[in-house]
């Protein structure tokens, strides 16, 4: 089941949603996880600068988009542009990018294994279960050496683009923020660490990181009528606070970097 909690930041709690584009505090629906705390100090930021800020905490990446479009939230923060796209593309959204948060490095995991060498023949992986986010893994485990794909093909790859899988590989693909937790069970997991540390495992501990590409920077995401909304501006703009970024440095270390500069 899924669950939401909302912190209530310099304003009364709401029961019921507004209608789209009321006046009011801004309501901003994240994931749940270790950068709760970040998107936590930028709503207290906002909110001494005259814009209350309420976070809604979801678990999934399914309902903050779901939210904005029932009027739940005003802006969600969770998702980068290749996945809102096939977002719109897959669930005919209207919904605008407005700001760009941080992007971080994704990677392949074991607890079973020290190297590639080790996969054994029929090994089990799993990767994402989205679009684009189980063609970031497959890129990876081509990348590895584990899989041969159609050549050329972007983060938009699916199993029907493996040409080759030499040791017969078995892909189980879940909801991303399952994923940690399958390590227990498969023998190479793709990770996020905004996942991985809840579960106790070392997001430098992969035994392949990607890169820090900013076509995967996370985006401020909201409906065109409150693109230009002065109270998303400002939360975009305490969000980017050196103290705020400090908090995710902490929790990440250098799988993340601010995709504003």
């Amino acid at each position: 089941m899924l669950t939401r909690r909302s912190i209530m930041l310099g304003v009364a709690a709401m029961t019921v949603a507004r209608p789209a584009g009321a006046a009011g505090p801004l309501r901003v629906a994240i994931v749940a996880g270790p950068a709760t705390p970040a998107m936590e100090l930028a709503a207290r930021l906002a909110g001494d600068a005259g814009t209350p800020t309420r976070i809604v905490e979801l678990s999934d990446w399914i309902t903050p988009n779901e939210a904005l479009l029932d009027g739940s939230v005003d802006v969600n923060y969770f998702q980068h542009r290749p996945f809102l796209e096939n977002a719109k593309r897959a669930r005919g959204y209207d919904f605008v990018a407005v700001g760009a948060g941080t992007v971080n490095k994704i990677g392949l995991y074991s607890k079973r294994l020290r190297a590639f060498s080790e996969v054994p023949t029929g090994g089990t992986v799993a990767i994402a279960n989205d679009p684009v986010n189980g063609g970031r893994g497959l890129l990876l485990l081509q990348q590895a050496g584990l899989l041969k794909l159609t050549p050329g093909v972007s983060y938009r790859a699916t199993q029907a683009d493996i040409l080759d899988n030499p040791k017969d590989l078995r892909l189980i693909e879940l909801e991303a923020p399952q994923l940690a937790r399958a390590l227990d069970d498969v023998d190479i997991a793709q990770g996020y660490p905004q996942f991985l540390i809840p579960a106790g495992v070392d997001p430098h501990s992969a035994l392949l990181l990607d890169g820090l590409d900013a076509t995967y920077a996370l985006q401020f995401v909201t409906r065109p009528a409150l693109a230009a909304d002065p109270r998303v501006a400002a939360l975009i703009v305490a969000y980017r606070r050196p103290e705020v970024f400090q908090i995710l440095r902490q929790k990440y270390g250098d799988m993340i970097v601010p995709a504003w500069t």
